[in-house]
């Protein structure tokens, strides 16, 4: 090779050379130029994870000390069945007494349930009268408490006439609803029926017995409305009366100056 061609040759290569090297700078500074964005991109992909797990682990906590609010809830639960199952039995002679004393009060029952709005809005006129004969109520909830209640109810045939009329009227017709929910099982209104007077009525149904009757009040409203008209009436006579008698009284006294005229 002559001494001319290996200059050119050398000159090709260095020119290729410095060609590869301004392509490999420009890449560097592309890459350069990208590098914030490609490192907020993973950043941001680094940081989503850690958040992730983060709340992954904060839930798996909060799971564990419900965990533990749940098993506090029912070891509370226990210890008040206890308590409640205790004061059950301390409660029982009081209730005994107090259904002895309300055995000798003609019509407390019917007059407690038809004083109590809920059961009043459920009792018809035929549910009112059978009631009548209701002579006890008891309400027994189970040892256990959680497996529910009884309640019992006592029917008496009173002797008076009214009574016994209305019971052989009453001995062909259909059971009255008031009853029938007791013994209607699918029916909703009965369970809500028994918590009502399970929890509303026995514990204190005095409160509702000492209720005073509506109709009663507003008929002695009105009595004591037209009492107050009758006396307004009165007072009204009497001041037309008093007017008549001064009229009456100046034409004497005008008749008496002529006379002695």
């Amino acid at each position: 090779m002559s001494a001319s061609a290996a200059k050119v040759s050398k000159k090709e290569l260095n020119s290729n050379h410095d060609g590869a090297d301004e392509t490999s700078d420009r890449c560097r500074e592309a890459m350069l130029a990208s590098a914030p964005s490609m490192i907020s991109v993973a950043s941001y992909v680094v940081g989503r994870r850690m958040a992730e797990k983060e709340q992954q682990e904060a839930i798996e906590h909060i799971d564990e000390v419900q965990n533990e609010i749940d098993r506090l809830n029912e070891q509370a639960s226990e210890e008040i069945l206890k308590v409640e199952q205790k004061y059950n039995k301390l409660r029982q002679p009081f209730f005994q007494k107090r259904s002895e004393l309300i055995a000798k009060i003609p019509n407390f029952w019917v007059t407690t349930f038809v004083n109590h709005p809920q059961v009043s809005a459920l009792l018809g006129e035929e549910d009112e009268e059978a009631l009548h004969y209701l002579s006890r109520v008891e309400v027994t909830e189970f040892e256990d408490i959680k497996s529910g209640y009884r309640i019992d109810f006592d029917l008496t045939k009173r002797s008076s006439q009214t009574q016994n009329k209305a019971g052989r009227k009453r001995q062909h017709e259909e059971p009255e609803s008031f009853f029938t929910w007791f013994t209607d099982h699918a029916d909703a209104g009965a369970d809500e029926l028994g918590e009502v007077i399970k929890d509303d009525i026995w514990p204190n149904p005095l409160q509702y017995y000492l209720v005073p009757d509506m109709d009663e009040e507003e008929g002695e409203g009105e009595e004591d409305e037209e009492d107050e008209e009758g006396l307004e009436d009165i007072d009204e006579e009497g001041d037309e009366d008093g007017e008549d008698d001064e009229e009456d009284d100046g034409e004497d006294g005008e008749d008496d100056e002529g006379e002695d005229d």
